[in-house]
């Protein structure tokens, strides 16, 4: 426990589902938690509350990432609050599947303005607070290395993700910053509840075909998000690991 103490993480998109439970696992290790969001206040103060009332440390603070003003108020107010930061966690995304026929320009430019150029613009403010030692963790997904069908333009901006990783790793390694990949596999949150697929013929479909024969839980991504944050990962950098139970593609 509390190998994270007195880190500062910041996660993205951490109101509900994988972001939250990210910060609860960052928090509980010791680290000091913004829990960002755009939309979800009432989510975000839960999860706050959650970190606090277990003897953690966290803060929420609204920015929509795909907004670059906003990006910058995130980062300065971290900044003021703790002077630094140690752990990125590039969780925010949104994800919508459409056949091609139902593709618009909307609909790409969304996908990319948040899920790639938020997630670009978000590490550049970040890295101007780390040192060495930094860690910054890029949440993909199992459709970035195997697109799904009517999914292209979400597994098209998944897998940039994976690029960047990969690039920034190089990039910034000189300096003892350090770029990985998690790419979950089809995981519980309220998004999928949302969407119907919790249930039903699809997710027995996606048991059947997982080794481990069973769905993700936001902890499943947690706890292997807080290692790649951590020093046990110090040696581990541009890689993309897939969490997804066995399952590929």
């Amino acid at each position: 426990m509390n190998k994270l103490h007195g880190k500062v993480a910041v996660v993205t998109g951490a109101s509900k589902g994988i972001g939250a439970s990210i910060a609860e696992h960052l928090a509980a290790e010791g680290a000091l938690v913004v829990v960002n969001y755009a939309n979800g206040k009432a989510g975000a103060d839960a999860v706050v509350a959650r970190i606090n009332q277990q003897g953690g440390k966290a803060v929420a603070i609204q920015a929509d990432v795909s907004q670059l003003q906003d990006i910058r108020r995130l980062f300065s107010e971290t900044e003021n609050l703790y002077k630094r930061l140690d752990i990125l966690v590039n969780n925010a995304g949104v994800y919508e599947f459409l056949p091609l026929e139902a593709i618009t320009p909307e609909h790409i430019q969304k996908h990319f303005d948040l899920n790639v150029a938020g997630l670009l613009l978000t590490t550049k403010e970040a890295v101007k607070l780390m040192g060495p030692g930094g860690s910054i963790v890029n949440i993909g997904s199992i459709v970035g290395p195997w697109p799904a069908p009517q999914a292209s333009t979400y597994s098209a901006s998944k897998a940039a993700v994976d690029a960047i990783t990969v690039s920034l790793s190089q990039e910034l390694g000189p300096r003892n910053i350090r770029v990985n990949s998690l790419d979950p596999g089809m995981v519980e949150t309220d998004g999928l509840r949302a969407a119907g697929l919790h249930e039903g013929a699809f997710r027995d479909k996606m048991e059947r075909e997982t080794p481990l024969g069973r769905v993700g839980q936001p902890d499943d991504i947690a706890l292997a998000a807080t290692f790649l944050a951590s020093d046990d990962a110090r040696w581990i950098n541009g890689q993309v690991i897939v969490a997804s139970g066995g399952k590929r593609g």
